[in-house]
This record gives structure tokens, C-alpha cells and sequence, in this order.
């Protein structure tokens, strides 16, 4: 009886040397990592050359729009991208942005007046970019770093702030009197937010809302203003209030529709920066924006983003009074437009609002998963009532603080 049990051990053994390792080793063989594009920035004597390498091939197609010129790699289970600084005359900022179809490498310029033309070669893979000015338009150089300073290398670079020398005593006056509002349409591309029992997105839905704000707003106000993405792409939060620094807003506005596990769950409410949510319920909402866009295949350094956001916090600080006048302006006027439930205004730890320096809100219009709540910002009339109630609380917010 001994012997056979023994037998009937090393037989199992023997099973699981021979099968169940082996298949985990091909599983983990089987996997393979994302692609890498590695980006350099050159300012040659007559264009400036973008030059784009991986050591994967690569599909893609080419597509210029006013001011930027987009490069789409297609058919790829994920891209990433080797960030290095670079200092160029006429290339503003590159990013790496994700559609459903997908990635795009958005090359963003300092002028809309230009021209561009490309080279390919494989093994390895390299797509050669030159940009050229056209003869009719000139770009205005960018400040230099100062003498105790190092020049940035000619590679890629987070995204900052363009400080522009002006001629005439007149651009300076014209620039001093323009000013910025900065809308932020919550989630798009994969990372769709929230979703309605009936199928209704948190992304169209915020962009939607976005666009009808910025009508309101150019109609109404003397004032410029951007949208942090204007079509279905995803745009990373902290690229959010990078975008919203680099153009120095003046104001940040974050435009989400909320959610609940309770069916019931309803109104608007507004919120502003704070590292202590107001209550459970305003923790669990941050939380979730925070990191809907990190539950794919990402590992979240939770520490470093708590020291970010602590950093931050303290930047905001110097906007928290105006931040909270802001959203109780913008809360007041939603309820009295939309005659909805009043929610109030509240604090948590967002980080699409952490990195802005200026007064930010963040405005949770109504509840997608609600279904009377669902049925109403799918309607085009009544996405505009809630961005006409935005705009008469970010109309009396300035009024405020335009006054001498």
C-alpha cells in the first residue's frame, strides 16, 4: 500500500514538473511588452526635424490641423514613450494620447502657418519629420534661458509655459489684456467614466456640456478660451493642468457628470481642492477619478502621488479662496437653472484640479446613473442649461475680481 501511494506521489510530482511550470513559463514568454518610440528635436538651419524611432515597425498615418500635426500608430496593443527635454523654435509640445482606433503622437506647433514633409525607413523603424515655416509668417522666438542657466537639449520635453518677446508696445498691451479660461471635458478615448443604465457615457456627455460652455463663454466674454481635449481622445490628468499652466488661465473649470452604487442618487455639486474630502461619499468620487485611467495595466506609486498631491495642495493654497468662490458661484447658479437638487459645494483630492495654478472647480453636472438624471444630459437643451448656469456663476466669479 506504501509503495503504491509513493508511486502515485512522484507520478503527481512528475505531472506538475512537466505540465504546470512549463505552461506558466510559455504564458509569461508568450507576453510582450508595448512597443517604445523614442522622440529627439533638432532646430537645423532651415526647418526644425522631429525625429521618431522604435525598435518595433510601426503603422501609421499622418494628419495636419490648425496648429498641430497628429501622427496615428494603428493596430497596437499599447505604445509607449521615452520622454527626454527638448528646446525647439517651432514645436510647442509633444504628447502621446490614446483614441478607441488609436495612439496618437499630437505634435503641437507655435504657429498654425506651416509646412511639413517625411521620410520612413524599417529595420529599425524611423519616421523623419521636417517642419518649415511658410515665407508669409514669422515665429516670434521663445525667451532664452538666462546666462546661469543650462540651454535644454534639443529632445523631448514635458510641456512649459512659452514666454514670447513682443516688438511693440502694443502686442505687450494686447497680451496683458487677453485672458484665459481653461475647460476641462472629464475622461474620453478608452477611459469612457461613468455610465448610465441605458448606455449613456460620462465622456460625451462632458464634452459635450465643454462645447456648449465655450460658445456661451466667447459669445458673452472677451476672453480666450481652450478646451483640454475638443474630440474622443484620452488626455492624461496631469497633461490636463499642464495645459491649463502652459496657457497661464486665468481659470480651470473640470466638467464631470457623477455616479453612485444608489440608484436614487441625484443633484449637481462642486467641488474645489482639498487633501481631506468633505465625506466618505466625496472620497470614494475623487478616488475614482483619480484612477479610472490607471486600472489597465498600470502600477499607481501610490507614496509619490501623495507627496504630488501634498505639493500641490499647497500651490492651490494660494487659490482657495478664489476657488471656493468660484464653485459656490457655480453651484448657486446650476440649482437655480436646472432646478435640481442642491448638493453644495465640497473638497477632495482631485488630481485633474491638483496641478492647476489658478482657481479650479471641478462640477459634477447630475448623476449618469441615474436614469431621469441619464435621460436629461443626454439632451442636447439641457446640457446647454447647465453650461449657461456655469457660465452666470464664472460671469459673476470675474466680475468679483475684475473690479478695481
Amino acid at each position: 500500500m506504501h509503495r503504491y501511494r509513493a508511486l502515485a506521489a512522484l507520478i503527481a510530482g512528475l505531472f506538475l514538473m512537466g505540465v504546470v511550470f512549463p505552461s506558466s513559463v510559455l504564458a509569461k514568454a508568450g507576453r510582450k511588452s508595448a512597443p517604445t518610440i523614442v522622440l529627439s528635436v533638432e532646430d537645423l538651419k532651415e526647418v526644425t526635424r522631429l525625429r521618431v524611432s522604435s525598435e518595433t515597425e510601426l503603422v501609421f498615418s499622418i494628419k495636419k490641423s490648425d496648429g498641430s500635426l497628429t501622427v496615428s500608430f494603428r493596430a497596437l496593443s499599447g505604445l509607449k514613450l521615452e520622454r527626454r527635454p527638448f528646446y525647439s523654435q517651432l514645436i510647442k509640445s509633444i504628447d502621446l494620447a490614446k483614441s478607441p482606433e488609436a495612439y496618437l503622437l499630437i505634435v503641437r506647433m507655435k504657429t498654425e502657418n506651416f509646412s511639413y514633409s517625411y521620410l520612413t525607413r524599417k529595420n529599425p523603424f524611423e519616421l523623419v519629420v521636417d517642419f518649415k515655416i511658410k515665407e508669409e509668417e514669422k515665429v516670434l522666438p521663445e525667451a532664452l534661458p538666462s546666462s546661469d542657466q543650462e540651454k535644454p537639449s534639443t529632445q523631448y520635453a514635458e510641456p512649459r509655459g512659452e514666454v514670447s518677446k513682443e516688438t511693440s508696445n502694443q502686442n505687450l498691451t494686447d497680451k496683458k489684456s487677453v485672458k484665459t479660461i481653461v475647460i476641462d471635458p472629464g475622461h474620453g478615448g478608452l477611459e469612457a467614466g461613468a455610465r448610465g443604465n441605458f448606455g449613456a457615457l460620462e465622456k460625451n456627455i462632458t464634452l459635450g456640456v465643454a462645447q456648449k460652455l465655450k460658445e456661451e463663454i466667447e459669445r458673452g466674454l472677451k476672453y480666450r478660451v481652450l478646451l483640454t481635449r475638443d474630440s474622443d481622445v484620452a488626455v492624461p490628468l496631469d497633461r490636463r493642468a499642464a495645459i491649463a499652466n502652459n496657457n497661464k488661465a486665468d481659470v480651470f473649470i473640470s466638467i464631470h457628470a457623477n455616479g453612485s452604487r444608489r440608484a436614487n442618487a441625484r443633484g449637481s455639486e462642486t467641488y474645489f481642492l482639498s487633501l481631506n474630502a468633505t465625506d466618505e461619499e466625496a472620497r470614494r468620487l475623487a478616488y475614482f477619478e483619480n484612477n479610472s485611467g490607471e486600472l489597465e495595466n498600470q502600477v499607481v506609486d501610490r507614496e509619490f502621488d501623495d507627496l504630488k498631491l501634498i505639493l500641490w495642495d499647497m500651490a492651490q493654497s494660494a487659490y482657495l479662496k478664489q476657488s471656493s468662490q468660484l464653485a459656490e458661484f457655480v453651484q448657486t447658479e446650476l440649482n437655480e437653472l436646472l432646478n435640481t437638487k442642491n448638493r453644495g459645494i465640497k473638497q477632495a483630492p482631485f488630481k485633474v484640479l491638483s496641478g492647476a495654478a489658478c482657481p479650479a472647480v471641478l462640477v459634477e453636472v447630475a448623476f449618469i446613473t441615474n436614469s431621469e438624471e441619464e435621460r436629461l444630459l443626454q439632451s442636447g437643451d439641457f446640457q446647454r442649461r447647465v453650461a449657461e448656469g456655469i457660465y452666470q456663476g464664472l460671469t459673476k466669479f470675474l466680475q468679483l475680481y475684475e473690479k478695481p
